[in-house]
Order: C-alpha cells, then sequence, then structure tokens
C-alpha cells in the first residue's frame, strides 16, 4: 500500500462555509456517512457507516502513518473530518492535496471545474449537489415530511444508492487528476510547506471572545442611533434606502447619480447644514465594520480559537496564500495611537464614553478587528515582518545597483527614488523633503509597468497630485530605473521566445521552458509558475501580448493576456512567497510556531520572554539561492495582534 485516494461525505448541522471544517467537524451532532477510497489507484470501496459497515482497520491505521500517502481533493477537510472520527488529530504528513496539486499548474480550484478543464473521462457528478444538500445538511421541518429536520437513508433509499454512487465517482475522479498530471508532480519541498500550513491551521489562532461579543453590541447599538437620527433629520421612513436618499437630496438642491463611499466623500465637503450631516450619517452606517467579528464569532471552535484561516497556494499565479473564513490578508489598518486603552473601552461595554470620544464608531471597532486575535495564557505575539521585500526582490533580480545600494546602507527608498528622479538630495522631514511623497507613490505604483492610471490608482491626485504631474512622474521614474524597465523587456522576451519555439530560454537566472502545452518559469528558488496553454496574440492596442488559460477576473476558466513586467510581478511577488514560506519553516524548527502570517508577516505564539532579536535574525537568514539579496525585517512583541 503507497497511495489512499480518498473522499467522504459527513453531516452536521453547522454551516460549513461560514464555520469552515474545523468548528463544522467539532459539532455536537457531526457524523462520517460514507469513506470511499481507492488503495493504489486500484477499484473505489465505498464504506456506508449509516448501515453498520466499518473502514478497514489498515486503512485506519494508514491515515496516521506518514510512509503512506493519503490524497484527497482539498485534502484538509477530509483529514480534520477524519480527525474527528478517529478521536485525535491526524498529522498532515503523509497527506497530499490535489486541489494544491492543480493550483501549481495554474487549474482551477474546484474539482467539477479541474475535470472540466483536463478533460476527465469520468467526471464529477453534477446531480451531487441537491444529493449533498438533501442528506447533508439539515431539512426545513414541513407537515409533508412529519416535522423533522433531518433526512435519513431510509427516507429515500434510491436517493441513497445515488449517493454512494456519486462518493465512489468522486473518489474516481481525484484519481484520475492525478494520473493526469503525474507528469508535473509537486516538489516534495512543497508539501512539506503544505505539511507546515496545515501544522498552522491545526495550531489555530485564540480569539478575545468579550471584545468580539462587545464589538458588535456596540455597532448594533450606534447603528440604531445613526439611523434614528437619519430618520429625524430627513422625515425618511429608511434614509439608509438609497433611492429615497437620493430623491430627498434632490429635493434638498444636491443633484446626486451615486452614493457610493466616493462619491458621497466628495459631496460632504461642498455640502453644509442638514444635508452635510445626513451625508455624514450615511457614511457611518455604510461603514461594514463589524463583518469580520461576526466571521470570528461563526468560526470560534470549542477551544476558543478560529481554525484554517489560511489557503495554501490559494494565489495560483504566485503561490501565495489566500485567506479564509475572516480572511486575514485584508483586515483594516490602525492607526489609533491609544489603541489599547479603545480596546478596553469596548471590552468594557463603556459605549457612551466611546461615543463622547469618537466622531465614528464604527471606524474605531473596524480599527479594532485585529487586535481581536490575542496569544494565549503565558504566551505573547512575537510579530516579524520583512521590510519592503518586494522592492528589495525586483532591486536585486534586475540589478539595480543604486537600490541595492540603499538597502544595503538601510537607507529610506522613498527618499532615495525621489532623489534618483529629481537629481538631487531628499531627505525625510528634511532638505527637499516634499518630494519624498512624489517618489513614494511612484514606488508603490509603477514597479510593475504601470503608468498613469497605476498612479491614480494608488490615490496620487487624492495625494495632491495634478493630472499635469503624472505622465512626467512615470518617465522620470522609469529614467531613474533602467534596469527594472529592461528586466520587463528581457522576462517578455525570454517567455514569447520560448512560446513560439518551445526551445528553453533564459534571463536573470531564471529558465523558461515549454512542456505538455504549458510555459514555466522556474524562480532562482527552483520552484516553477506555469502558464497554461500560451500563445501569441495582438491585444486590443495592435500590439503583440501573450494570453494563457487561467482563472479571470469574473472567476470563470479563460484566455487571459499578460506581458513582461506582469510576468515580472508574478515572479517577485512568487519569490517574495518562498521567502516567508521558508523562514517560517526556520523559524518553527527553532522553536518559534506560527499560528498566522499575512502577506510578508508571520504571527509567533511563543512562552513571554522570548527574544524578538533571535527571530528577526532567523527570518533575515538568506537561502543559498539568494546570493547579493539584502533583506531586513522587524517587528514587536504585544498581547494583541496590531499593525505595527
Amino acid at each position: 500500500m503507497k497511495i489512499i485516494s480518498i473522499d467522504i461525505e459527513t453531516y452536521a448541522s453547522a454551516n460549513l462555509g461560514k464555520t469552515g471544517v474545523y468548528r463544522y467537524a467539532a459539532s455536537a451532532d457531526f457524523e462520517l456517512l460514507l469513506f470511499g477510497y481507492a488503495v493504489d489507484f486500484g477499484a473505489v470501496q465505498v464504506v456506508d457507516l449509516t448501515q453498520g459497515e466499518q473502514i478497514p482497520d489498515d486503512i485506519l491505521q494508514a491515515l496516521d502513518d506518514p510512509r503512506i500517502i493519503k490524497s484527497a481533493f482539498n485534502a484538509q477537510f477530509e483529514r480534520v473530518c477524519l480527525s474527528r472520527f478517529a478521536g485525535h488529530r491526524l498529522d498532515p504528513s503523509g497527506w497530499h492535496c490535489s486541489r494544491v496539486w492543480s493550483a501549481t499548474l495554474g487549474l482551477p480550484l474546484s474539482l467539477k471545474d479541474v475535470g472540466t478543464v483536463l478533460g476527465l473521462d469520468k467526471q464529477k457528478l453534477t446531480a451531487g449537489k441537491e444529493l449533498v444538500k438533501y442528506f447533508c445538511t439539515p431539512c426545513t421541518p414541513t407537515k409533508a415530511n412529519h416535522q423533522r429536520t433531518r433526512n435519513f437513508p431510509y427516507h429515500a433509499p434510491d436517493k441513497w444508492q445515488d449517493f454512494k454512487y456519486y462518493n465512489q465517482r468522486d473518489v474516481e475522479v481525484e484519481m484520475e487528476i492525478s494520473q493526469k498530471l503525474r507528469r508535473y508532480p509537486v516538489p516534495q519541498s512543497e508539501w512539506e510547506l503544505y505539511w507546515m500550513d496545515q501544522r498552522i491551521n491545526d495550531r489555530g489562532i485564540e480569539i478575545d471572545q468579550t471584545l468580539v461579543k462587545n464589538a458588535i453590541t456596540c455597532d448594533t447599538t450606534f447603528r440604531e442611533h445613526y439611523l434614528t437620527k437619519s430618520q429625524k433629520l430627513t422625515g425618511l421612513e429608511n434614509p439608509n434606502s438609497p433611492i429615497q436618499l437620493k430623491n430627498w437630496l434632490n429635493e434638498h438642491g444636491v443633484q446626486v447619480d451615486s452614493l457610493a463611499k466616493a462619491a458621497v466623500s466628495d459631496l460632504v465637503q461642498n455640502t453644509t447644514g442638514d444635508v452635510k450631516e445626513v451625508l455624514n450619517l450615511r457614511q457611518l452606517l455604510s461603514k461594514s465594520s463589524i463583518k469580520k467579528y461576526v466571521a470570528m464569532q461563526n468560526a470560534i471552535c470549542p477551544d476558543g480559537r478560529v481554525h484554517g484561516l489560511l489557503q495554501f497556494y490559494g494565489a495560483t499565479r504566485t503561490g501565495r496564500w489566500t485567506g479564509r473564513l475572516v480572511q486575514v490578508q485584508n483586515l483594516p489598518r490602525n492607526s489609533l495611537p491609544e489603541l489599547q486603552a479603545v480596546r478596553e473601552l469596548v471590552k468594557q461595554g463603556n459605549f457612551e464614553i466611546l461615543g463622547m470620544l469618537y466622531d465614528s464608531v464604527p471606524d474605531v471597532l473596524s480599527q479594532l478587528i485585529r487586535t481581536a486575535f490575542i496569544p494565549k495564557a503565558g504566551c505573547s505575539f512575537y510579530v516579524a515582518d520583512f521590510s519592503a521585500v518586494e522592492a528589495r526582490v525586483i532591486a536585486w533580480l534586475s540589478g539595480e545597483a543604486w537600490r541595492q545600494k540603499a538597502f544595503a546602507n538601510n537607507k529610506d527608498i522613498y527618499c532615495e527614488s525621489a532623489s534618483q528622479m529629481f537629481g538631487v538630495p531628499v531627505v525625510k522631514h528634511g532638505i527637499n523633503g516634499e518630494l519624498r511623497q512624489k517618489g513614494k507613490i511612484a514606488e508603490l505604483a509603477l514597479g510593475y509597468g504601470g503608468s498613469v492610471g497605476a498612479l491614480k490608482a494608488m490615490g496620487a491626485t487624492k495625494m495632491g497630485l495634478t493630472d499635469d504631474e503624472l505622465p512626467p512622474l512615470v518617465s522620470m521614474w522609469r529614467e531613474a530605473s533602467p534596469k527594472i524597465v529592461q528586466f520587463w523587456w528581457d522576462v517578455d522576451k525570454a517567455a514569447k521566445d520560448c512560446i513560439r519555439t518551445h526551445l528553453p530560454t533564459k534571463t536573470h537566472g531564471m529558465n523558461f521552458t515549454y512542456q505538455g502545452n504549458c510555459l514555466f518559469i522556474e524562480l532562482r528558488s527552483g520552484r516553477k509558475l506555469c502558464y497554461p496553454q500560451p500563445k501569441i496574440g495582438i491585444n486590443r492596442f495592435g500590439s503583440e501580448s501573450i494570453t494563457f488559460m487561467g482563472i479571470n477576473t469574473v472567476k470563470k476558466w479563460g484566455r487571459i493576456e499578460t506581458y513582461g513586467a506582469k510576468l515580472v510581478e508574478n515572479i517577485v511577488q512568487a519569490t517574495s512567497r518562498d521567502l516567508l514560506a521558508l523562514a517560517m519553516q526556520r523559524l518553527e524548527k527553532a522553536g518559534y510556531p506560527s499560528v498566522m502570517h499575512i502577506h510578508d508577516e508571520t504571527v509567533i505564539e511563543a512562552p513571554s520572554g522570548k527574544s524578538l532579536d533571535d527571530i528577526i535574525a532567523i527570518m533575515t537568514e538568506t537561502p543559498a539561492w539568494t546570493k547579493g539579496l539584502i533583506l531586513n525585517a522587524a517587528g514587536f512583541i504585544g498581547n494583541f495582534y496590531q499593525k505595527d
């Protein structure tokens, strides 16, 4: 026995989409219904546990044996649910996820879509969705079903047989995917990162439940207050209704087409009196400050922690992690200097003082979201963050010497960039300090081929820059960074030549190969980025461009356009991901386990008294393949999470 392909069907009254698999599997009424499996790609066996059938002992023992591969599509679901069934947490080692495998090749992240794209002989059964709803989730009690809240196999024997066949087919599809992708195996190093990711998700992170509960109550209280106040000012039954509010504004001499946040923000600056106050209230009512608190409440497990916040290889173009449930990759920033004091006010339920101190309570609650994550008793958070890692990586890969020198001397990159652009010394809060802002916006917007539109999207005009200043800013930045601009063109040429000729090309220490109708870019780390079914075509501007198949902006499988600078963005972000992943591995081996990580930052839960300097030193160790890369990191120690 070398590999077991697995698919399970389960029941629990919890809403899996809201709770996540860890809370779902911890439900009091959780039950394993069907266990479908195949050994070494043989015939599929379906164990019907509802009929008293039992999973063979050798299969149960193999679930805990790291020498035997357990393969499933979205294997985290199977492993966590089977852990509940087994009565102990199954170690991730030895588990392979064919969804991760698919992601490494740029394929969709659903079993059905992967099967369709790969043109498998056996496809996921479309009728399965209704069968899952019927047997795996509670049903609405009606007179016709005698007020029952759950459907059992004996309620619909024919459906149950179909459900067993559906379970069997999912195992067959999973095996076909594995067989189809066997020419492109996931490197062992990536599986080891996956196992680390699973341990981080298993570990979870504690939630301050008092803060979460009071934040939700506080938000409800103030929303009712804002709504009542707006009703009195407008005389409207529901001033939160865009149609009603637009009509009221028109009647008061304010012509408005949109009540989007940006439009309302502009209107507030140009109105007075009751109209201005009503628009301010509109802003307060539209701020979604508690969705993440509610998500935390939904996902909290019996141990007081939220698990499963991170999706390994969630971004198929780069391999970066994405967020789940609370979406920690997209947390609001905090800028309140008195963060801890405000946090205590909410925890104590002192809403009246909070309302007296702050004009926007929803904004305060939004800034406190990060602080709901806390270390367990006796521990602290040690938060370590790479400093400007993408800027460092692109400088290193492109060979932009002045940038490398700036990082080596620990200079402010925004000042240095402005100095290169304008040809004068720029010092933060010093000589020519006013130019730093232009250097900053250019650095943030232009590194991956962006132009005037990218500057505007980054907020250049809101920072006081005029439209006339933007084109020269683009030109000056590109003239100051010729090696980066050349990097874009070199990558573009290497990719196009490889697609045209199907022969290997190379640039900047990276290999471009064509295999099995895919373009592969091998990073300096050795990991490969995959672009399926690449072609050279003509874009809407009449220029030659690269296209490939992938998940597009509307989350459909379709043809996507790319170009050298965009490929550079993928390369830089993927390389930065590899640096963080390897740093977390080293930290874990040194006894500093991560409980969460966000972008280029990791959150470690460790006993109080540990050394932050030691953590930073481990994090900034450079792998052998990064010769010449200058890394730096900073961090803080705290009793709750925040943006330092």
